[in-house]
This record gives structure tokens, C-alpha cells and sequence, in this order.
């Protein structure tokens, strides 16, 4: 008997090889599985030693549910998120990367308490020193704590307006909570591709849910309280008045291109 704890399952290729205890292999019931799927990682499971030794093998596709009831599922998830830079003073740099994105009308969405501290101050002077002086800037902030969907809907008709009277904005920056990064998602959404009804691209049952026809313009999210995460998101939250329920709006275009964390902020 090898003197490692576990002995391995020849039939798995190198890379997903299953680990098993030789004690598990001659008695009946569960035991430990060690599923390695990497030099540096494990994952321990249980198995029954009857299945496990009918089929021969488990692949990690069908481990978990080969456990339970012999079944095949589907159990690869893919995890996305926005790009993020951290560290003190790091909102500063907001102009840097308007300016790359060669942003000349900008789009800015404030809490109406954020606009009087420090961190709105600092964002207008990284944009005025760093982007081109003929840029235009717009400044929306009315901006509802717990956003209603009569507050996505005055925001997105500012959006969709403005855009309507001067063409598309190049970029959006959002500041503030997770209530004005949401604000801002949609605003963003509507007015790159009105649909015909408010509760088109809204989640079912309340509405139908339809995927984002295309790219956005680019967002970028600066958090100024912590624990929403919605810089990292492609989630817009929203309280329904007229069904007094919570809903949203899901999908990874809404992703932020950039979430700047500043613990500045």
C-alpha cells in the first residue's frame, strides 16, 4: 500500500486525477474524496463507494451529482466582474482614464450629498486637468436613495434627452452609493437602446427580461460607501411602487468598464 494517504485513480488524465482513500475504496458507504484539480488545490467530497466503483471513475463534471442520484447537471459557472483599481487618492485619476477613452461629452451621476464633499471636488479637477479643455460636462443628481422605478425613469429621460439634443455621451461616471452606480446602469442602458416599454429589459415576472441588444457606453463606477459591490456588477436594483416588490435589471453588459475604490471615499 502506498504510503501516501490517498491512492490514485489511474483512469482520470494527469490534470483531473480523484484521490482516494484506500480505506474508502474496500468499505461501504460515504467517504472523503480528494478531487485534485491543480498541483496547489483540492476539494474534498463525499462519494458512495458502491457508485464509484460501479462506474470505474467520476469526472468533475458529474462528480457532485453522480454522488446523489447517478445524474448528469450542469455545474460550470463562469464569474465575471468589472476591472478594478484600488488605493488611496486613486479617484484622482478619474481624468486619466476619461482621457484615454478620448471622452469629450461626459456624463456625471452624484449623489446630491456626495456633490458637497471632498470626493465630487476631486473628480472635477482630475477631469478638468486631465481631459482636453474642449469637454462638456453633465451633471445629474437627483438621485433617489433605494431608487424607485420612477426615479430610473427620470434619470433615463435626462439620458435619453440630452443624448437626443446633443448625440450619445462618450462616457459615464458615477459617484456615490450603490443607489447612484444602479442610477446610472440604467440610464445608460435605456438611452443607448430605448425599448418600447420601461419593464422590457426588467427581470420576469414583472417584465420581460430582453438581453441588452449591444455595447454601452463605458461606466465608470466610484464607490463612496462599501458592502453594494455594484461597481462590480452587471446588476441594476430597483423598487417597483406599483407592485411594492424589489426588481432589477441583469446582464454583463451594465458592467462598470472600471470601478475605481478609493478608501478616500
Amino acid at each position: 500500500m502506498s504510503s501516501r494517504p490517498w491512492t490514485m485513480c489511474s483512469k482520470l488524465p494527469r490534470w483531473n486525477r480523484h484521490h482516494i482513500s484506500p480505506a474508502a475504496s474496500k468499505s461501504r458507504g460515504t467517504a472523503l474524496v480528494s478531487i485534485e484539480k491543480s498541483p496547489f488545490r483540492k476539494v474534498l467530497f463525499k462519494y458512495d463507494s458502491h457508485k464509484f466503483q460501479k462506474r470505474g471513475y467520476l469526472t468533475t463534471a458529474n462528480a457532485s451529482s453522480s454522488f446523489q442520484n447517478g445524474e448528469n447537471y450542469d455545474h460550470i459557472c463562469e464569474l465575471a466582474s468589472s476591472s478594478l483599481r484600488f488605493g488611496p487618492g486613486s479617484t484622482m485619476e478619474v481624468g486619466y482614464d476619461l482621457a484615454s477613452l478620448k471622452a469629450r461629452r461626459i456624463l456625471l451621476f452624484v449623489d446630491p450629498h456626495v456633490a458637497k464633499l471632498p470626493p465630487f471636488e476631486n473628480v472635477l479637477c482630475s477631469i478638468d486637468q486631465h481631459v482636453p479643455k474642449s469637454y462638456e460636462l453633465d451633471i445629474y443628481d437627483q438621485i433617489r436613495v433605494e431608487p424607485d422605478n420612477e426615479s430610473f425613469q427620470r434619470a433615463i429621460s435626462y439620458t435619453t434627452n440630452q443624448t437626443t439634443k446633443h448625440g450619445h455621451y462618450d462616457a459615464i461616471v458615477a459617484l456615490g452609493g450603490g443607489s447612484t452606480i444602479d442610477t446610472a446602469k440604467a440610464a445608460n442602458l435605456y438611452s443607448c437602446y430605448p425599448p418600447n416599454n420601461f419593464y422590457d429589459y426588467v427581470n420576469p415576472p414583472l417584465g420581460k427580461g430582453l438581453p441588452v441588444p449591444g455595447p454601452l457606453t463605458p461606466l465608470i463606477a466610484i464607490p463612496t460607501t462599501a458592502g453594494t459591490g455594484s461597481e462590480t456588477t452587471g446588476v441594476a436594483i430597483f423598487d417597483d411602487t406599483p407592485t411594492k416588490s424589489k426588481t432589477g435589471i441583469a446582464h454583463r453588459r451594465l458592467k462598470a468598464t472600471l470601478g475605481i475604490v478609493d478608501p478616500d471615499n
